[in-house]
């Protein structure tokens, strides 16, 4: 069997914790930041888990499975 390899663009857009989640960075972040108010902008920086339906096709992708 060979080996199985990462996803390379699911590999740059999460993380996994010293736990084990997998952590995601959040949207509306890249553009029309001037109607957004600061404490906004400063929330988008923080990761976010990744919700439970989308868990096992990204651990897969990123080779944890």
């Amino acid at each position: 069997m060979p080996k199985m390899k990462t996803h390379k663009a699911t590999a740059k857009r999460f993380r996994v914790t010293g736990t084990g989640k997998i952590m995601r960075g959040k949207a509306y972040k890249s553009h029309l930041k001037e109607k957004k108010s600061p404490k906004a902008k400063r929330g988008f920086d923080k990761l976010q888990e990744v919700a439970p339906s989308d868990r096992k096709v990204i651990a897969r992708n990123l080779g944890l499975r």
